[in-house]
């Protein structure tokens, strides 16, 4: 970004706001980045005189960066029913273990577990900015309206039907991150081979959903049952000697990383309740694993 000499370097500080606000609506970091690009490159278009004239830099900033968001959803549906296999949103390593600028690093909280970006994925965009906006990030409803261009009538009903849409994907208690100790204990019975062990930590109904995009080995559909999963598990083991297990925080709470020949092919994230991992998402897709390619 270049060297503003016009007085309002401040926009500067926004970005790692614009940034935590982008990746929760778009559920990837690329996208995030290029959606605050473009933010940014809009602002850095204004005049001198416009530029002196917005009074709230930052909400400008927002807005813009909503609007871009909203559009990018709105392709990437398209794009998505093209992508080959399942698509999972792209995960998020410690902000310790982070490659990037620090700028750009995403505070981690509940609102980025996997759990939750995918049920946000099941929403319109329109739904899904309204209620990131409001629920997450705690703008009113006036501003809200005012960011993406409908009444606050309009984006009150946008945020209720999003809520429905999460007690629908989750009803009844909510499935608890792994614990560090489960996320252990998985991780040993992977290595040690035992499908016994491995059967017993899964749920007999746990899901497995794996996102290689055409680009790296990965099942094309949910794989489904305790059996099944751990029979999987030990395939891969089998197909890759070489591999070694990293507990790692992904999106906030205990995972895994797969690496070969020290390069990170594959990220877990679990969720769990008290039946045991009730749902694991690897991703293995390359373009998403960017952040994760460091030695550690």
């Amino acid at each position: 970004m270049g060297t503003v000499t016009d007085g309002r370097d401040d926009v500067v500080g926004e970005r790692r706001h614009l940034i935590n606000l982008a990746y929760r609506l778009l559920g990837s970091v690329a996208e995030a980045e290029d959606a605050v690009q473009e933010a940014y490159a809009r602002w850095y278009a204004l005049s001198r005189e416009r530029r002196a004239a917005v009074d709230r830099p930052g909400a400008w900033l927002t807005t813009v960066a909503t609007r871009v968001c909203l559009d990018q959803l709105g392709s990437a549906r398209a794009r998505r029913e093209r992508y080959v296999g399942e698509w999972i949103p792209e995960p998020l390593p410690d902000p310790t273990e982070w490659a990037g600028d620090p700028a750009d690093r995403i505070t981690l909280d509940e609102s980025v577990n996997m759990a939750f970006l995918v049920v946000l994925e099941a929403m319109t965009p329109a739904e899904r900015v309204a209620f990131v906006l409001h629920d997450v990030f705690r703008y009113p409803f006036p501003e809200v309206a005012a960011m993406v261009g409908r009444s606050p009538a309009a984006c009150r009903q946008l945020a209720t039907s999003a809520r429905r849409r999460l007690r629908t994907a989750a009803p009844g208690p909510a499935p608890a991150p792994a614990p560090a100790g489960l996320v252990r204990a998985f991780k040993r019975a992977w290595e040690a081979r035992d499908i016994d062990a491995l059967v017993s930590l899964l749920a007999p109904d746990a899901t497995l959903v794996a996102d290689g995009g055409g680009l790296a080995g990965a099942l094309l559909r949910p794989l489904r049952g305790a059996t099944r999963i751990a029979d999987y598990l030990l395939f891969i083991a089998t197909k890759a000697p070489d591999l070694t297990l990293l507990e790692r925080t992904v999106n906030g709470t205990p995972g895994l990383v797969a690496r070969t020949s020290g390069h990170t092919v594959t990220v877990a994230a679990f969720d769990t309740t008290p039946a045991g991992v009730t749902r694991i998402w690897a991703v293995r897709n390359p373009e998403k694993l960017g952040p994760w390619q460091t030695e550690g």
